[in-house]
């Protein structure tokens, strides 16, 4: 899987939070694991997955990103 940086919050690359497109058509997020256990508890995760908390303005980057990738 070939990775393209998108954009990251930080001043520093490769830190938390990232977002990465693949040549898959796909998005992988760098982030820290929710801990927190009542979000946990709201949800419904299957084994071998996990929650990323990710700040809206890097959402917003992937809706610019794809938009402006067509």
């Amino acid at each position: 899987m070939r990775l393209t940086f998108i954009r990251t919050t930080s001043p520093t690359a490769n830190t938390c939070p990232t977002l990465f497109k693949t040549d898959r058509g796909t998005v992988i997020v760098q982030g820290y694991v929710v801990t927190d256990e009542e979000a946990l508890s709201q949800m419904n995760i299957p084994e071998g997955e996990t929650a990323v908390e990710v700040p809206m303005e890097l959402l917003e980057e992937l809706r610019e990103t794809f938009a402006n990738a067509g």
